[in-house]
């Protein structure tokens, strides 16, 4: 294996987040949170073992299963999505309950001291309630779990990626998210729940895929089945759909963004899973949501939960609307990006200014939340009063709930429409922006002023220490915006300002977060109304091709920024131009199929690699040949079970008499992992051998060293690979070249080894080869060159480098 290929931290690949100087980037250690953006602790990260291990022990464990085991197996998981779908709903709800009645409670006591003209006051509990759950949701974040902080979304998607960090789904992360999330989003600060319900939905998942553990007392022989990377994955993948779902009760909506944005690897099987699991959270939301239609749930009443219904039944709207929907998504592409940027910016800066501790994380949080407070409060003093509209629909002015006509300092008769925006929950915001019939409810100058307000407050209130997500604040911004051009156009659109303001929070969410299909769904079950689709169709493509021409979507920026090892999709050019051997150093740390056991000790403790390529030599074969690879955690279990040999000689069927299949299941967390410094061996055992062959894969997924290292990405991203084996064209090397991980992949690594290659493809792609082909060859033997020039494809009349 090459060791700056497998030389992992407790893992494949290792980078620091992007924010840190370029000379630290390849360091052993990576950023596993949101925080590591707003200046978290840095800790290891590990890559996912998503390959099945096809060994001689565990295809005998598989063999042995009876119909009815696998009947349990089957059943066990479409129970696991059924208990995800469950509890995520509830969850969702509860999430919601309490937000609306925290938030609602606030906003109600704060509007009655205006009532009775007392403003100061007002302002002091409005700003002190807000200050005090920011604190509160800073301080559980920081001190308890700083992986909770931000959405969690990237985290997920890297995941799904192959890329694991610890705690990112723990119990304790699990309750910080929910905890923190609710007291964040309360405390009005513009940030929204979505996100971090993602997350949930995915840590409830990771935690009922780990079921089966000592640690808890639950080791009944079903719940074993799923204590392996692969079906974590899928439980994963499930539960991030079933968080979309209980956040915008949009259950298809929340399967395609799973299958659109954060999964790397589906199947069909998968997406039946994914989409029981989010009916089942659809079926929770919708009988919970009509007990609360009986008045017992407090202020929550019908909000949360966003349902908007923004239009009539019947949608006019004809070729001459074409040219303002086209309009919305060139403005939304050309904002998104410009979002994207200031949040990359923003999120930079933050990364210094908490970089000095804890108590920096916290003072900007509360920072942000007083500031936000005192813009708040002070901008519905910059609107002026309205008359209320004698044909109202709901009571003229809103006291002592939420709705559409705040009173705030206005007489009485009259409304604040910048206060009807801004002291509501901003789901009540959105549904006060989207309603039908009411494009004479609110002023243009209040409009561009809640716009600006939300676009930059949802920038600065993003990067801190407490559980916040993306959607809900791009929905609200994008919203206002939309309004704004409903009013320009005014009597030259069929189209009404609620219609205006759903294409614009598409338009914005297109550019920003680079969706189409998913996004569309998600908008649609908002509304409750399939008219729309065409004119959402088509402001979403525009917005994401439009926004594409600055830069990446949202996520990706942050998990750049993160240092995640991410794979894309795609491959770059420069990419093609290469082959595995332009990576792959040396040297090569291998094991042969019976080895000794202080070799084994020797390499595991001087090396950081988590497989290790297996070869037998003569008398075993007649040749040196690669017989598999072995995992570091399988060679760990044989030093820690002291499975050991008096002389070098096959174990053969003793193997299976020492072993069961759960002594190689993968513990539950990163940090509850075996280590090595952890055995203790005599003098006597390191002296002793190990039979290697019944625990080595002995079919690794292999690739010949001449193969386009962009043909390799392909390969490794596509089947989940955490190791790829690259053999030699030469029969009389080693049987093995190297080992290809995700380090290998990374275009930090790739231009790091080959710093030209940008200038090199501008030269063009003859120099290109060129300069490649001579880099190879000038490392030959005498005796390999002409085998390389040959295995290159590159034919020159000479027989050596001059």
């Amino acid at each position: 294996m090459s060791n700056n290929a497998a030389a992992e931290e407790e893992g494949d690949s290792v980078t620091r987040p992007l924010l840190l100087p370029l000379s630290l980037r390849r360091s052993s250690s990576n950023a596993t949170s949101q925080l590591a953006i707003v200046g978290s602790n840095l800790c290891p990260i590990e890559s996912l073992d998503y390959e099945i291990i096809e060994n001689d022990f565990l295809k005998q464990d598989w063999r042995s299963r009876s119909k009815s085991q696998i009947c349990q197996y089957i059943f066990m998981k479409w129970m696991l999505c059924f208990l995800i779908g469950i509890v995520v709903g509830l969850i969702g709800f509860t999430n919601n309950l309490l937000v609306e009645n925290i938030a609602g409670m606030k906003f109600v006591v704060t509007s009655n001291m205006m009532l009775a003209r007392k403003f100061w006051a007002a302002f002091f509990v409005f700003s002190t309630s807000n200050f005090a759950l920011t604190l509160f949701a800073s301080l559980i974040t920081v001190l308890i779990s700083p992986e909770a902080a931000g959405s969690g979304i990237p985290e997920v998607k890297a995941y799904l990626n192959g890329v694991d960090a610890p705690g990112i789904f723990s119990l304790r992360t699990l309750v910080v998210k929910i905890v923190g999330s609710i007291c964040a989003v309360s405390s009005s600060l513009h940030i929204g729940k979505a996100g971090p319900m993602v997350h949930t939905g995915a840590c409830v998942a990771a935690l009922l895929g780990q079921v089966g553990s000592k640690k808890y007392g639950l080791t009944w022989r079903w719940l074993r089945y799923f204590k392996n990377d692969r079906d974590r994955r899928d439980l994963v993948t499930c539960g991030s759909a079933a968080g979309i779902a209980a956040a915008f009760r949009a259950p298809v909506g929340g399967v395609l963004f799973a299958f659109e944005e954060m999964a790397s690897w589906w199947r069909s099987a998968l997406l039946w899973r994914a989409f029981f699991t989010t009916a089942a959270v659809a079926i929770v939301l919708r009988a919970l949501i009509d007990f609360c239609y009986s008045g017992k749930c407090g202020l929550f009443g019908t909000g949360g939960l966003i349902m908007f219904d923004v239009t009539s039944e019947s949608v006019s709207y004809h070729l001459g609307d074409v040219p303002a929907v086209i309009l919305l998504g060139v403005i939304g592409g050309i904002l998104g990006s410009f979002y994207n940027f200031l949040l990359d910016k923003v999120l930079r800066i933050y990364n210094l200014v908490n970089g000095k501790g804890r108590i920096s994380k916290i003072l900007i949080a509360c920072s942000i939340s007083i500031f936000t407070s005192c813009l708040l409060f002070g901008l519905p003093w910059l609107a002026s009063c309205q008359a209320c509209p004698t044909d109202a629909s709901e009571p003229c002015p809103t006291i002592g709930r939420s709705g559409n006509y705040k009173k705030f300092q206005c007489p009485p008769g009259h409304y604040n429409d910048l206060a009807s925006l801004i002291f509501n929950t901003n789901d009540d915001a959105i549904r006060n922006l989207f309603s039908k019939n009411t494009d004479s409810e609110f002023h243009v100058s209040s409009i561009l002023i809640f716009f600006t307000a939300c676009f930059f407050l949802s920038i600065f209130s993003y990067g801190i220490a407490v559980p916040s997500g993306l959607f809900v604040p791009v929905i609200l911004t994008g919203a206002s915006y939309g309004r704004f051009i409903g009013m320009l156009f005014g009597s030259r659109s069929n189209l009404n300002h609620g219609l205006f303001a759903v294409l614009g929070s598409a338009s914005l969410l297109g550019g920003s977060m680079r969706m189409t299909v998913s996004l569309c769904v998600i908008i649609l079950e908002l509304t409750n109304n399939l008219l729309l689709l065409p004119l959402i169709m088509l402001v979403l493509l525009i917005s994401k091709t439009v926004a594409d021409a600055f830069n990446g979507n949202i996520y990706d920026i942050i998990m750049r920024l993160k240092g995640f090892p991410y794979l894309e999709s795609h491959v770059e050019p420069y990419m093609r131009q290469l082959t595995v051997s332009d990576v792959v150093t040396g040297p090569l740390q291998l094991f042969h199929g019976i080895e000794k056991v202080s070799n084994i000790v020797h390499v595991l403790k001087t090396t950081r690699h988590n497989g290790f390529p297996v070869i037998d030599e003569p008398p075993l074969s007649e040749t040196p040949i690669l017989f598999g690879l072995i995992l570091r955690a399988h060679l760990i279990t044989l030093l820690k079970k002291k499975a050991f040999l008096p002389n070098p000689m096959t174990t053969g069927i003793d193997a299976f008499d020492q072993f069961t299949a759960g002594d190689f299941q993968k513990k539950g967390s990163l940090g509850n992992s075996d280590k090595i410094e952890d055995i203790d061996l005599s003098q006597e055992e390191m002296e002793m051998f190990v039979d290697l062959h019944p625990f080595t894969n002995a079919s690794p997924y292999t690739v010949v060293e001449t193969m386009s290292l962009a043909k390799a990405l392909i390969l490794f991203r596509e089947v989940g690979l955490r190791h790829l084996l690259v053999i030699p064209t030469i029969s009389n090397r080693s049987p093995v070249a190297g080992i290809l991980t995700r380090h290998d992949f990374m275009p930090e690594h790739v231009l790091g080894l080959h710093p030209l290659l940008p200038k090199m493809a501008k030269a063009g792609l003859v120099v290109c080869n060129f300069r490649l082909a001579w880099s190879r060859f000038s490392q030959a033997t005498p005796s390999q060159f002409g085998t390389r020039l040959l295995a290159s494809g590159h034919h020159a009349d000479f027989s050596g480098p001059n």
